[in-house]
């Protein structure tokens, strides 16, 4: 397989993942005060949405990558 392949598969394959899940989240702690020995600490949940067209897009790259590359090799 040769570098075009792999990179058409991986965006297919980021591709419907990010039609299945849509976003993904993750937590973010920050230090908002320390006095002394106490520190108090927040903890905040960020989701990040992924837009439809992100998601098709990269699987019709990836798709057109598919075929260029076999029919160039």
């Amino acid at each position: 397989m040769n570098a075009i392949r792999i990179a058409a598969i991986a965006l297919v394959v980021a591709g419907v993942i990010a039609l299945l899940y849509g976003g993904f989240s993750y937590t973010r702690q920050t230090h908002q005060a320390k006095l002394g020995t106490l520190e108090l600490s927040v903890t905040e949940k960020k989701t990040v949405n992924i837009p439809l067209w992100v998601g098709v897009g990269a699987i019709v790259i990836g798709g057109v990558l598919l075929v260029a590359g076999r029919a160039k090799g």
